[in-house]
């Protein structure tokens, strides 16, 4: 099915994503690429629309991110969005200047005149936008008219007056924007045309006779997890080629409570495609051993995973391709915006993750998927929605929960200290309400009294946050008394644990897991 493509070209915004998600959410196809890669003659048969990231940088500053006008003006709508907007300012004769009051949070937007952008609004009228820069445009450019204001920015909205290029100073994609996912529908398909045809149907069809395709006659493993997205990618290839596929799934030790269990009995009980399972678990303890810090244990369990894999690969004949969960997150983490290095934060990324040796093939299906797209294809492939619904898990498992060293001893207590907390999430309805809940088991013990008894026991961090997709992260507001319940449960039933605290940092400045 040929389908309408919109083209992002990141300039470092930490709202790339966001932009990407609500253009998705208006049910059509977009890509993130960085603006080091402009639009081909390739793409214009294509690309129904190109948008201009924010960034960090100003324009008028050396060596800041550019494009050429002739590089973006390939006959399509162009939205600049913040430093989107001063670019296209600037590619047209304007003139960028630093703002006497810089604009960061709320503020309040007035439509001045009609336009296809602002579809729906009246002109006067005032809607809360998210505003974030240090810039303003000072002079317009030639051939634009001003679209809406605010307070600080007398330009905050820009049209040019052949209608092909949109500039806002505001972030339309951010939740604080009030109005922000009308605005981008109205970008997407007032301005631009097009269809609302992204959805988990049409993606199925295609992704089917896609995977057969390349597939052929040829055989396909996959690295089963049991979490989301294997699980899903699981699925797609049994609708897709069935026992073609076989799914070895490596118990490493380093997993939640009694889920290798419930990874077998339902995979077991799969009539389409092959189940392996492989228990490693003192394989991967026993190099785990002694070894505390967060990078060593991650390029360790990931080692440790390649070899055994590979060795319960071997007996598979006939294959020829490697499937992984990858997600569009993943992909577009690998690239720097600059086109350069991008700095590590944690090592668990599947993308390109094959050895030079292994002569398989990458068959990456969700790789044009954000996180809850993919729930929403399990569900359209008729997974039931506990399992697609299902909180993510790290690829290395606890030995990133556990902090220090990594024994069976103390994964054990964990596991019990994580199962009451999620199991009174789910009794007080609060499980699908949160994004991410799990316990951590700290590197430090503390005094306690038990029974009038001294003790001198482990501390458990229990936390839980909201997201949409991972990228940023709040804590959820616990009620008093689930937290009360957790913390006694634990305490009372998990020997080794006589302290529960809870964890209220965001992402950022933190991260979602403590490792």
């Amino acid at each position: 099915m040929a389908r309408d493509t919109i083209l992002i070209l990141d300039f470092g915004s930490q709202y790339t994503q966001l932009i990407a998600r609500r253009i998705r959410e208006a049910q059509v196809y977009c890509e993130i690429r960085p603006y080091t890669k402009p639009p081909t003659e390739e793409d214009r048969d294509r690309v129904a629309w190109i948008v201009l990231s924010g960034g960090p940088a100003s324009v008028y500053a050396d060596g800041a991110p550019m494009v050429t006008r002739e590089q973006i003006d390939i006959g399509v709508p162009v939205l600049g969005i913040c430093y989107g907007m001063q670019l296209l300012t600037s590619l047209f004769g304007g003139e960028v200047e630093p703002a006497t009051h810089r604009e960061f949070g709320f503020a309040e937007l007035e439509v001045c005149v009609p336009s296809r952008l602002f579809a729906g609004f009246e002109t006067g009228e005032l809607s809360a936008v998210w505003m974030s820069h240090g810039d303003r445009v000072k002079s317009m450019p030639d051939g634009f008219h001003v679209a809406a204001k605010s307070a600080n920015s007398p330009c905050a909205a820009m049209v040019s007056d052949d209608d092909r290029f949109f500039g806002v100073q505001f972030h339309p994609e951010v939740v604080h924007t009030a109005r922000g996912k009308e605005i981008v529908s109205n970008f997407v398909h007032e301005v631009c045309g097009c269809d609302a045809g992204w959805t988990m149907g049409n993606f199925v069809s295609e992704e089917i006779e896609r995977i057969r395709t390349r597939v052929g006659d040829k055989h396909v493993i996959l690295g089963l997890s049991g979490g989301v997205d294997s699980t899903v990618v699981a699925a797609l290839l049994d609708k897709a080629i069935g026992k073609q596929c076989t799914c070895i799934f490596v118990d490493n030790g380093l997993l939640r409570h009694r889920e290798a269990e419930e990874v077998c009995a339902f995979f077991e009980g799969w009539k389409g495609v092959h189940f392996v399972h492989v228990d490693a678990s003192e394989r991967f303890l026993g190099e785990l051993a002694g070894v505390s810090e967060p990078e060593k244990k991650r390029k360790i369990i990931g080692r440790v995973f390649v070899e055994v894999f590979e060795e319960a690969a071997a007996s598979v004949d006939g294959a020829a391709f490697l499937a992984q969960g990858t997600l569009y997150p993943d992909v577009i983490e690998s690239v720097s915006p600059h086109g350069g290095p991008s700095q590590t934060i944690k090592s668990h990324h599947n993308v390109g993750g094959l050895p030079e040796h292994m002569k398989l093939e990458l068959l990456e299906p969700l790789r044009e998927l954000f996180k809850d797209e993919v729930r929403l294809l399990g569900e359209e492939l008729g997974l039931a929605h506990e399992r697609v619904g299902r909180h993510p898990f790290p690829g290395p498992g606890l030995a990133i929960r556990v902090l220090g060293e990594v024994t069976k001893e103390r994964c054990d207590i964990l596991r019990k200290a994580d199962h009451i907390f999620i199991s009174e999430l789910r009794a007080a309805g609060l499980y699908d309400a949160i994004w991410q809940a799990f316990a951590a088991l700290l590197p430090v013990k503390a005094v306690g009294v038990m029974g009038d008894v001294r003790t001198y026991e482990n501390v458990c961090a229990v936390r839980a946050v909201t997201s949409t997709d991972g990228m940023t992260a709040d804590w959820f507001d616990m009620p008093r008394e689930v937290l009360a319940r957790v913390s006694s449960r634990i305490i009372n039933e998990v020997r080794g644990i006589n302290r529960v605290v809870y964890d209220i940092s965001s992402k950022p400045p933190g991260t979602i897991e403590w490792e």
